[in-house]
């Protein structure tokens, strides 16, 4: 996407236009060079989406931009004011579907019409008395009326000056259809009794006596099926963003006046508490205010193990309440809600163009007069030669049939349309086509520790307790005394003990000790829980064994709860950030797609080379300022190296954005995810390696398709033109290219995650 500004530094407004009546890339193409020429606006058009991206200054006029597509032959519709986007998906899939109807019906028509005419052209000892003129009933309603879109199309280009594919097979089509009635109806071809065989390539002989109509039928009919394939298989294209708009809740239970009324989702308002029973859809984005449940998000994270959450939880709309009974207070509607950002990210994507696909689109938008230069070459060269006029015709009908570069506009947009879709539906959102080339290049990759390889919350990871004191009874004691207070390390402690000992009593006396612990009375126990100097404070030490551990724990970078009552230390409680699960195969994964891992936090070395270690990495940045990380960064990539960082805090977003590529965890904060090229919705490690695979994936289908599509055209024009391609087999071809073009992209929707690692 160019979302290049206007030429003075007033705020711009970007709208999304519906454009109708585009066949080809070149289409496409002019459509973008006349919006770009209005003063002030900035505009992408994309052939597969059927969408223009359009960036104007803001209070522009944008019934001039419609305006401009309208003259240019086309049609525009500006988005609805506040429409909800799903609404709009409909709208827009509604339309499409009867273009895709429409579409069907002339194809079937036209193949029962054309098939006999190609029959008869085809085999000689099924032509009959008036055989030729059988054909020419048959294929002038399939020349007339199904390759009509053609013509029209050709018809409008033509009055504003320009030609695009439309124009190349309405021209080769009309020119072998005329030249079979001048032979009929003028030359010796409508005489009783003429027979003629069919021949691969062109051949010289009379051509008055020689008709072209099985090449008139079959090129409509076999461009026709490429068209309905080609839109069908866009519709497919597309279908995980149709999907996704389609997750959320239709209608929602809400609180009002202490009663549930079920009211349609688009009156729900911010503000609103509303009830989500087990099995339901949560209706949009909010915060828990009663209840307690598991919740399955995996139709927006790819995650499918179950998240708990609770009072004061936060949930996406769109996932599924799996458990018990949930109140939710509406903090999100509409637009505002991360299902509908989700889906603008994928939009987003999917409307902009890789450096790759501008360079398709520049060639697609000179093939056209190229072609046509050509076809008229080739037949003033076969004239010039002294070949009848016939063959030289034929020559320059195939050069125009085969030429059509409907496989080069659909190189780059179908694989980006399916490629962007999957990756929503895997919990990975790739900002925008640009960044794809940027994958490809990236050889190191730094990882922020907190919250990307560790979970970023502290947990409870060990119990050390003094000989004749229970493990039991420690938790109890000391979790009923941390449970009252709002550290961290205590609520580690807290949720630790109450996961294996149950409910914790409540304490007789509390109180909190600044910067040293806490301290009360628990079951007619004084209890002390803190720092070892708390606990000296009261008179009780440590023992050698556990002041040995506690060194130990130390060494490894964890934080120590020194826990005593009644006059002595009675045991430790190590806290520490948890390593997620995935993190030591999301590194190993990542090693394989010949990345180099690095670690950086701003921890200690220990903490970090312990982390590292425990996860396969080898280069550790350590002790590192929030504000520092972006020159780290820097530094690495003044070495030569391509860097891609992976984080999810707000001290990360400089780093991301100074990044080659930037992948933001989507657990993180508003910020990291603005500043990313990438956001990794499950909030996993693996996500990382899966986006960067996704990202080489559609790259490479990309070049596959470009390579074809350009492949094909130089190989296939110079046969036409030297007269070795019928032109009904040369319209054959050309469909073959669209339809190929489209099936490599739509292989992109099997792509899963691997646990093993793969080079993609």
């Amino acid at each position: 996407m160019s979302d290049a500004p206007s030429r003075t530094d007033e705020p711009v407004t970007t709208v999304d236009l519906e454009i109708g009546g585009m066949t080809c890339a070149s289409c496409a193409m002019r459509i973008e060079k006349k919006l770009n020429r209005l003063d002030g606006v900035t505009a992408t058009v994309n052939y597969a989406t059927e969408k223009a991206k359009v960036t104007t200054p803001a209070g522009y006029d944008l019934a001039a931009v419609v305006a401009e597509v309208e003259k240019t032959g086309y049609t525009a519709a500006l988005p609805a004011p506040e429409e909800d986007p799903a609404l709009a998906a409909g709208d827009a899939d509604g339309a499409r579907d009867t273009e895709l109807l429409t579409l069907r019906d002339r194809l079937v028509v036209s193949v029962v019409l054309a098939v006999p005419v190609i029959a008869l052209a085809m085999v000689p000892a099924w032509q009959f008395t008036y055989w030729q003129w059988a054909s020419l009933t048959l294929a002038a309603p399939v020349v007339l009326w199904g390759a009509w879109p053609f013509h029209r199309a050709a018809w409008t280009n033509l009055r504003h000056g320009a030609a695009t594919m439309d124009t190349l097979v309405s021209v080769g089509v009309l020119a072998a259809f005329g030249w079979s009635l001048y032979a009929l109806f003028v030359g010796t071809a409508g005489e009783p009794g003429m027979t003629h065989g069919f021949e691969l390539s062109v051949a010289p002989f009379d051509g008055a006596a020689y008709i072209y109509l099985e090449v008139a039928a079959g090129v409509t009919v076999f461009v026709l099926a490429g068209r309905w394939f080609e839109k069908r298989s866009k519709r497919r294209a597309g279908a995980a963003l149709r999907a996704l708009l389609e997750l959320g809740a239709k209608d929602v239970a809400v609180l009002r006046g202490g009663s549930e009324t079920r009211v349609p989702i688009g009156d729900l308002a911010v503000g609103d508490e509303f009830v989500v029973r087990p099995g339901e859809k949560i209706a949009t984005d909010g915060e828990v205010v009663a209840g307690s449940s598991a919740v399955d998000a995996s139709m927006l994270t790819g995650e499918s193990v179950p998240v708990e959450v609770g009072v004061g939880d936060t949930v996406a709309g769109a996932t599924v309440n799996a458990g018990g009974r949930l109140v939710v207070r509406a903090t999100q509607v509409g637009a505002g809600t991360q299902l509908a950002r989700i889906a603008q990210l994928v939009e987003d994507a999917q409307s902009g163009k890789a450096e790759v696909q501008r360079l398709a689109d520049r060639v697609s938008g000179i093939f056209v007069p190229v072609v046509i230069a050509i076809a008229v070459a080739t037949l003033a060269f076969w004239l010039g030669a002294g070949f009848p006029a016939t063959a030289a015709l034929t020559a320059a009908v195939a050069v125009l049939i085969i030429a059509c570069p409907c496989a080069l506009g659909l190189a780059t947009p179908t694989a980006l349309l399916v490629g962007t879709g999957r990756g929503a539906q895997l919990g990975i959102l790739i900002k925008g086509p640009e960044i794809l080339e940027s994958t490809r290049k990236v050889d190191t990759v730094v990882l922020d520790k907190t919250g990307t390889v560790t979970t970023g919350k502290m947990a409870l990871l060990d119990v050390v307790v003094e000989a004749g004191t229970s493990r039991g009874e420690l938790l109890r004691l000391a979790g009923a005394l941390e449970d009252a207070s709002e550290h961290p390390v205590a609520q580690a402690v807290a949720k630790g003990a109450t996961q294996e000992v149950g409910v914790l009593p409540v304490p007789e006396s509390f109180e909190s000790v600044r910067g040293e612990g806490v301290q009360g009375v628990v079951d007619g126990h004084a209890v002390v829980v803190g720092r070892q100097s708390l606990l000296a404070d009261w008179s009780q030490y440590l023992s050698p064994e556990l002041a040995e551990a506690k060194s130990r724990a130390e060494a490894e970078g964890r934080t120590v709860v020194a826990v005593g009552w009644d006059g002595q230390a009675r045991g430790l409680l190590v806290v520490a950030d948890r390593i997620k699960p995935t993190s030591a195969d999301a590194v190993a994964r990542l090693r394989a797609l010949g990345l180099t891992p690095v670690l950086l936090t701003g921890d200690n070395r220990a903490v970090a080379e312990q982390v590292a270690a425990a996860v396969g990495i080898t280069d550790v940045v350590a002790e590192v300022l929030p504000q520092d990380k972006a020159d780290v960064v820097a530094r690495l990539q003044a070495e030569g190296k391509v860097v891609a960082m992976v984080g999810d805090g707000v001290n990360d977003a400089p780093a991301l954005a100074q990044a080659d590529l930037g992948l933001a965890m989507g657990t993180g904060t508003d910020a990291a995810i603005e500043a990313a090229d990438i956001t990794l919705v499950r909030g996993d490690l693996g996500a990382a390696a899966d986006a960067i695979r996704l990202s080489r994936s559609t790259l490479g289908t990309i070049k596959a398709n470009l390579f074809w599509a350009f492949g094909y055209n130089v190989a296939a024009i110079p046969l036409a033109a030297l007269g070795l391609l019928n032109p009904m087999l040369a319209g054959a071809a050309m469909a073959f290219s669209s339809v190929f073009v489209v099936g490599n992209s739509l292989r992109l929707r099997s792509f899963g995650r691997s646990s093993v690692a793969r080079t993609p």
